[in-house]
């Protein structure tokens, strides 16, 4: 076969598999943009659980037959029902009003359409050459963020995968700016300095388990991690930080950063900010705030005053996959200063030359630990257009106003005791515990029991946690659409479900 006739039947073959300008490409496009959007509209039309409730070895074995590739391949149609039972209808419903487990939100459509557009259009964030519009829009959507937390001109940011890669950067940037402050020593080129054993960062003891994770991949070691105490509100201790910086100045230990937490995972505290700011002047701290979950307050109609002092900070981590409603994954990583971009900034000569700098060329992987990037703004961006920011806020304040009607109502409930009486964002931690305690009963097992039943009878997704080695059980409440009903009944299935466990004797066994 000649070589011209070989290459014609390949061509051939592959144009129906790539968006382009061509029929075939734009019909095939269109087909299976088609496909999916009648699948998912049947999955959701049939679903009317947070979960299908079957076992993680059920699950896992009705996947294994699907797990096989012809030479061949099949019609895109058909791949679609192959997938239907095993993966769509086995995969968690997180738009469900029961889905209240974590701070896993409900996507916006608008954000789910701008995931096909980031999808096909496939832009790489690092180089101009490979992003161009994308690379402006992102620039604009940062500049929206600082001016929304008043952050000065010199301000600065870049999009993230999300908190743990946000969090990172700001202990990065703080521990390269102190080494050259300090020492003059440049980490970059130098490796850590000799006294490096000696820089220390404080947090709360309720910070994100992310703060003692980028110690460690910083090199300073999870040792490097002060842990301060928190009040009875969970937040951080004005007072227990000042003691534990008299006790690193007499230790001659060196603390370069101190890292507030503007949202909690699991009650959603603010800490003191302001105070923490003050104090972080005082010491020529770095005071980074980690507000990926407290961040979307900057959209509420009613809280947007409690991250007034995120403007104190020297770095601050966003997420917008959370209380901002876009798909996974979407974060912000913000500066004070853009200049300290430049401890992490490197260059190559085939992506982003020093001349591309002098010439004004903008390169947004000077600002970033990632190199190939999704262009993720647009997600937000097409949100923010199309909702708009009354409804934007509107939603969150909805989400808060349910968390302390929850509250409320789970303190007349005979057998509920609640943690968080008023809860500060939309969290709410309680336990099942019955007035009636039968001898020898393990309430933490008891409550285990009970989270793990709901989900494997499709009857709620919550969420356990540990609270001063205790077993609690979580709501959050991240969506709008979720009532008061759908609170009433869900506490009705776990009263009948702690009722079974007690009464029947049965809460060792299994589901």
């Amino acid at each position: 076969m000649k070589m011209k006739t070989m290459d014609k039947e390949i061509n051939q073959n592959m144009d129906s598999f790539f968006l382009h300008q061509g029929e075939k490409g734009l019909r095939a496009f269109h087909e299976m943009v088609d496909g999916v959007s009648r699948q998912l509209q049947h999955l959701y039309a049939s679903t009317g659980q947070p979960f299908i409730g079957k076992m993680p070895d059920v699950i896992k074995d009705e996947i294994k037959p699907i797990m096989t590739f012809t030479r061949e391949g099949k019609s895109f149609e058909d791949v679609l029902h192959e997938i239907g039972d095993p993966i769509l209808k086995n995969s968690l419903h997180i738009s469900h009003q029961k889905s209240m487990a974590h701070l896993h939100c409900p996507p916006l459509l608008p954000g789910v359409a701008a995931e096909l557009m980031i999808a096909a259009l496939n832009q790489s964030m690092d180089s101009w050459d490979q992003s161009t519009a994308a690379t402006y829009v992102e620039e604009e959507m940062v500049k929206w963020l600082t001016e929304k937390l008043n952050l000065p001109a010199t301000s600065g940011g870049v999009f993230t995968s999300g908190g743990t890669q946000s969090n990172y950067m700001g202990l990065l940037l703080a521990r390269d700016a102190f080494c050259h402050a300090k020492w003059n020593h440049n980490v970059q080129r130098d490796g850590l300095p000799q006294r490096f054993n000696r820089l220390r960062i404080l947090c709360s003891e309720d910070a994100h388990f992310t703060v003692k994770k980028a110690a460690s991949q910083l090199g300073l070691g999870e040792n490097a991690i002060v842990t301060v105490k928190t009040d009875e509100h969970h937040r951080m201790s004005v007072e227990e930080v000042k003691e534990a910086l008299r006790n690193l100045e007499q230790n001659q230990l060196l603390p370069f950063a101190l890292v507030a937490t503007c949202g909690t995972t699991d009650f959603g505290s603010i800490d003191p900010m302001v105070d923490l700011a003050e104090i972080a002047r005082h010491h020529g701290l770095w005071l980074h705030i980690d507000a990926a979950y407290g961040g979307g307050l900057m959209m509420s109609h009613a809280h947007a005053g409690k991250l007034k002092e995120l403007e104190e900070a020297d770095s601050i981590t966003v997420d917008f996959h959370k209380l901002f409603y876009q798909p996974i994954s979407c974060g912000a990583f913000l500066v004070k200063d853009q200049k300290h971009f430049r401890h992490l900034s490197y260059h190559a000569d085939y992506l982003n030359p020093v001349k591309d700098d002098r010439e004004g060329i903008l390169n947004l992987v000077n600002k970033s630990v990632q190199t190939t990037r999704r262009f993720d703004a647009l997600k937000l961006f097409l949100s923010l257009k199309t909702v708009g920011t009354q409804l934007f806020g509107e939603m969150i304040d909805e989400t808060i106003k349910l968390a302390r009607y929850t509250a409320a109502y789970m303190e007349e409930q005979e057998n509920i005791v609640i943690q968080n009486p008023i809860p500060e964002i939309n969290t709410v931690i309680f336990r099942y515990q019955p007035k009636r305690l039968e001898m020898g009963m393990d309430i933490n097992q008891l409550n285990r029991l009970i989270q793990q039943r709901l989900l494997y009878r499709g009857k709620g997704v919550i969420a356990k946690t540990v609270i001063e080695g205790h077993t609690f059980l979580k709501l959050t409440l991240l969506n709008p659409r979720t009532k008061p009903g759908d609170i009433h009944s869900l506490l009705l299935e776990i009263e009948e479900i702690g009722d079974e466990l007690v009464n029947g004797g049965s809460y060792f066994d299994t589901f």
